[in-house]
């Protein structure tokens, strides 16, 4: 009986062995890519490390269906069960070693790793053949089938269960039965952490390819395919014809003059943003909060430039990421940071101000497993990046990570090691529930979200001892400051998810770097996340053409226009204008609306969204 649960785990020992077969073939083809980018030898050998725990999953996956067998053959022993085995571990075998060879073809064009995408092309075979030279196909072919006949082979001979008739013991075979598929499910879950396993488990370099090899390329196919199997062959949201589409869309963008109202005493300055988890609007009272929430923003407030019409345009966290760091909207469905194919073709804020000589670091108190945002964040190139684990261990945690004053009090200190100018970011984590943050709890009002607006008043709390701090640093008079939430949060006030006081958040530029004139003033110009590359790099005279759907706030011909996505449609709003629409049920709201407006509006809104998935498609 004891060979049932030992030929198990030599099953799941063989797929490990196997995926990191397949990784070492990859980089021996792809060898002068890692030369040419001056790859140390140990970084490589990472890679062997950092995919471990995702390749883990996948083999539990894998093992799902000979778990069944061996669960049968416990019971009611049959020869032919393990026949069966050998002919499912064999296609597996074949379809891995397939979808290796083609990444191993597309990486060089592509830069990425297979995904939903190759589905399309096995339409059309003769493409995929005539877009790889002769001889790069035939060696890929030959590769394929190396990697296939080992794979066989030595499953066949090593690992494949040979067992006979099994003798009877009703306790092995029970506990085999009822213990089993926990260890599975633990497994292919990545362990009993809040969050799921995911691509970005195995992202750990700078090095783009380091991180593709990394990823279990089953795994990464899987989620690809998930994210995108409503869409293979259409976008859900097509409303009229898509050059009209596209028309009315480079009419909402359409910018009389080109120019900028400068705000900063400096072209260069550092730069520090503080994206904070779940801030609504309803947080501040000036923008329409009650009073007692947040003191500290009231107080920085008087010294800086508050964004009044800001609105979130998605309502989860690695949605926001990809707005102020890529400049892309929110979208319904999905988001492009989950897979790695789409955000690779996003414009990059950190990287287009390396360019421009600026250090860069990220800093997050829990795990950026979360929607991916650590593959995310690895993509932006960011030189240092630091989640919960890379804090000091003695830092207190909450369920979710360590609290916000003690990363921005690290941050606080942190910041004079960085190489100036630097970008540096921080995401906090006290707004979020469970909300078990190390701090009384002063409010008592609030009804269904008292705990979330304590939480913000903790994580206030924490900026105005971060800011008393970095006062006293030398690399703070040359510093812009800007905080802002990466997405809303039902309030007190229980708004209705779709109008815009629901997706309102707060934005404030702050700094000494900030000229006299304008601190103390609120900016009413209306926008989205997606809108702050643009107006950030015009502020320091660097170009932003390709953060195609972010407009510059600071320029006062800028159309004023905001967005926010629900899951089957899109909010569309303009000054005196709060429309909505749900293509799942042909819902259609009109909170504040001139109904001799209410046609073009519409028509406008739905232009905006078939654009915005048109293009997060074809990415």
């Amino acid at each position: 009986m004891k060979n049932i649960p030992v030929s198990l785990l030599k099953q799941t020992a063989f797929w490990i062995l196997f995926f990191n077969f397949l990784r070492l073939i990859f980089i021996l083809y792809h060898i002068d890519l890692i030369r040419v980018e001056h790859i140390p030898f140990l970084q490589v050998l990472g890679i062997f490390f950092f995919s471990f725990k995702l390749d883990l999953a996948t083999a539990c996956y894998f093992m799902i269906f000979p778990f069944l067998l061996l669960v049968i053959q416990s019971i009611f022993y049959t020869k032919w069960l393990n026949i069966i085995n050998y002919f499912y571990s064999g296609f597996m075998i074949f379809a891995y070693s397939l979808v290796s060879a083609g990444e191993m073809g597309i990486y060089s064009e592509w830069k990425t790793k297979l995904n939903y995408k190759v589905i399309k092309y096995f339409n059309h075979p003769s493409e995929i053949f005539n877009s790889a030279g002769t001889g790069t196909f035939f060696l890929l072919l030959l590769l394929f089938i190396v990697m296939f006949a080992a794979g066989l082979y030595f499953y066949l001979k090593y690992f494949a269960p040979r067992f006979g008739k099994p003798k009877r013991n009703l306790w092995i075979t029970a506990a085999f039965i009822l213990i089993t598929p926990g260890l599975l499910f633990l497994g292919l879950r990545g362990g009993w952490q809040a969050i799921p396993i995911n691509q970005s488990q195995s992202y750990y370099s700078k090095h783009n390819i380091l991180n593709i090899v990394s990823v279990n390329n089953a795994f990464n196919l899987y989620i690809s395919i998930f994210e995108n199997l409503k869409n293979f062959n259409r976008n859900p949201f097509v409303f009229m014809d898509d050059k009209k589409a596209e028309k009315l869309v480079s009419e909402i963008y359409h910018v009389k003059t080109d120019t900028t109202i400068s705000i900063l005493t400096s072209s260069k300055p550092n730069i520090v943003i503080f994206i904070l988890e779940s801030w609504s609007a309803d947080l501040i009272e000036s923008l329409g909060g009650k009073p007692g929430i947040t003191p500290e923003f009231r107080k920085l407030e008087k010294e800086g430039i508050l964004f009044t019409q800001l609105y979130s345009a998605g309502a989860r966290s690695e949605q926001g990421m990809a707005s102020i760091f890529g400049g892309f909207p929110a979208h319904p469905i999905s988001c492009a940071t989950v897979q790695p194919d789409k955000y690779e073709q996003l414009p990059s804020l950190p990287q287009a101000l390396e360019k421009d000589g600026y250090s860069t670091a990220f800093y997050f108190g829990g795990q950026l497993i979360y929607g991916n945002i650590k593959g995310y964040i690895y993509y932006n190139g960011f030189d240092k990046i630091m989640e919960g684990k890379d804090f000091p261990s003695d830092y207190p945690k909450g369920k979710l990570g360590i609290h916000d004053q003690f990363t921005l009090d690290y941050l606080a200190g942190d910041l004079k090691n960085m190489k100036q100018p630097f970008f540096a970011a921080l995401f906090t984590v006290s707004t979020h529930s469970p909300y078990d943050q190390p701090f009384e709890k002063p409010l008592k009002w609030g009804e269904n979200e008292n705990e979330y607006i304590n939480g913000a008043y903790y994580t206030d709390h924490c900026l105005g001892d971060f800011f008393a701090k970095a006062k006293r640093q030398p690399w703070y008079s040359n510093t812009l400051f800007i905080i802002v939430a990466d997405h809303s949060h039902n309030s007190y006030y229980n708004w209705h998810p779709n109008t815009r006081e629901y997706h309102k958040i707060p934005m404030l530029f702050y700094g000494d770097v900030i000229r006299k004139e304008f601190r103390g003033t609120q900016w009413v110009k209306m926008g989205n996340h997606n809108d702050i590359p643009a107006t950030l790099l015009a502020q320091m005279n660097l170009p932003s053409a390709q953060f195609h759907w972010s407009k510059n706030l600071f320029n006062p011909y800028t159309p004023d226009f905001a967005y926010f996505t629900n899951e089957n449609g899109a909010g569309w709003l303009r000054p005196g204008v709060n429309i909505s629409f749900d293509k799942g049920n042909d819902n259609f709201y009109a909170f504040e609306m001139d109904p001799k407006y209410q046609d073009s509006l519409f028509t406008e809104g739905k232009a905006y969204l078939q654009r915005v998935f048109e293009d997060y498609l074809g990415k």
